[in-house]
């Protein structure tokens, strides 16, 4: 589990295809303290550390999860949020995050917000889906990119996210633009609630 709250951006030092399967290695300030098997999220997807050498982690993504994340558009050199999972004794300093990225958005407008900037994305609309909890309310939370923000006026398939700049610069919204693709992971309280519902 993680809390939505990024650690800081690792940056794609190598890609390897093995048949369907992508392995990327990666370079932080915290490798000398991952080990084999350890949990980290990156962009919002909970990913397994396979190997670590000379200042690098490994980690490998399946294709379920390069078809439904933008984790397979990824090229070396670019900027990935990380977070380790959460300490049991820790503060929940963001939200419920599991690591299971739902599916993709895309950046449609950034407006200056006297300071900080507004960010609108927006994300297949399907009824049967929302059904299910996969939806934004307003004030309420979602995970972009790994990040835990607050939503502002969403509507059946957008919403917005204001980013102060410590967040701008300390996470890989420095390089989102109009037309960026970013992963999306919608609020567990919400989909227990839309399941519970619909029995």
């Amino acid at each position: 589990m993680f809390s939505g709250i990024i650690e800081e951006f690792a940056t794609v030092v190598a890609i390897k295809k093995d048949r369907e399967n992508i392995d990327f290695t990666l370079k932080c300030s915290f490798v000398d303290e991952l080990s084999i098997d350890q949990s980290v999220a990156h962009n919002g997807v909970c990913l397994t550390v396979i190997a670590i050498k000379d200042g690098t982690y490994t980690v490998t993504a399946m294709k379920e999860t390069l078809d439904r994340t933008n984790l397979g558009l990824l090229k070396v050199g670019d900027k990935v949020n990380v977070e380790r999972s959460m300490l049991m004794n820790g503060r929940l300093d963001g939200h419920i995050v599991q690591g299971h990225v739902d599916e993709t958005a895309t950046c449609i407008a950034m407006a200056d917000a006297d300071g900080s900037t507004y960010f609108t994305f927006e994300y297949p609309e399907n009824r049967e889906m929302a059904k299910k909890g996969y939806f934004t309310v307003d004030k309420g939370s979602v995970t972009v990119n790994g990040v835990s923000l607050t939503v502002c006026n969403p509507t059946s398939n957008t919403f917005q996210v204001a980013i102060i700049p410590y967040t701008f610069e300390h996470t890989n919204f420095c390089d989102i633009k109009v037309g960026t693709v970013v992963n999306l992971e919608f609020d567990i309280l919400g989909k227990y609630i839309a399941r519970l519902q619909s029995l």
